[in-house]
């Protein structure tokens, strides 16, 4: 645990840091990250000794309510965000929520904007859903040597642009077992193989959430049945609650006040005076 200072100058504990996440290069050593969305989500993270979570930025604040500890990324360009003021705008509250980084898969321009700022960000490489039309549906990138290539000189860029980590979604594996070693940046995975410094997974998957998860994902626990089960058990009760009125067996005596017969015979005699 390392004692810091907020964005807004308030001691915190962290799992983890920027500083940390940049010195995985090169020890083997690797770090977890999930999704979060909520405070629950949040605090099962934390609580699984989880170091680092994801969310969107509008939802920094509840899930920071969840977790005081783990490392916060934030991302920022989903929300409806258009101009670099924009996003720079959205990166300031995010961190002044509590965020300890933003997230964005914009243009390099963006990226640069928010180094100098000094926020601590994050680029997206590899698949982009936001532009998977473009790319041709959901599939790896980097499959052939031109395209690694490509894939590596964007590496090579958005470090320069100042990114300090990247989330690498659906890059061949063995690409990224060779950039991992030879960028600056914290490479974290999404799909991409063990080879980095950061592995990544949604959290819907890990815990058996998803209706469809992914072929990279791997689903440690089964919340889907036990959230089917909460639904048949709320319709169970509500049904027989309904029984229960429409028979006149409830409420029975047991779960109503009482009055003293006298009392109550004083009450009904005050009704009807004669």
């Amino acid at each position: 645990m390392t004692r810091i200072l907020d964005f807004n100058g308030r001691e915190a504990d962290r799992t983890v840091t920027v500083a940390s996440i940049a010195a995985l290069k090169g020890t083997g050593h690797q770090y977890t990250q999930v999704t979060a969305g909520t405070e629950e989500e949040a605090a099962a993270a934390q609580a699984a000794g989880i170091e680092m979570v994801v969310c969107l930025a509008a939802a920094v604040p509840e899930v920071r309510r969840g977790a005081s500890r783990v490392f916060v990324t934030a991302a920022i360009d989903f929300g409806g965000e258009v101009t670099p003021d924009d996003l720079l705008a959205t990166a300031f509250r995010s961190l002044s929520a509590g965020a300890d980084a933003v997230i964005t898969a914009r243009r390099l321009d963006a990226v640069r904007l928010l180094a100098a700022e000094g926020v601590p960000v994050m680029g997206h490489l590899g698949f982009v859903p936001k532009r998977s039309n473009q790319l041709g549906g959901v599939r790896i990138v980097g499959r052939d040597a031109v395209e690694a290539t490509a894939l590596w000189r964007q590496f090579q860029e958005l470090e320069d642009a100042g990114a300090f980590a990247v989330e690498c979604e659906l890059v061949a594996a063995p690409v990224l077992a060779q950039i991992t070693p030879r960028t600056g940046m914290a490479t974290i995975s999404l799909g991409s193989g063990r080879d980095a410094d950061v592995m990544f997974l949604f959290q819907s998957d890990v815990v058996g959430e998803s209706p469809r998860r992914p072929r990279h994902a791997r689903a440690y626990g089964d919340v889907a049945s036990l959230q089917r089960r909460i639904v048949e058990e709320r319709v169970r009760a509500l049904t027989a609650f309904r029984a229960d009125v429409l028979s006149r067996s409830f409420p029975d005596d047991g779960e109503v006040g009482r009055i003293d017969p006298g009392e109550l015979a004083r009450f009904v005699e005050s009704l009807d005076p004669s």
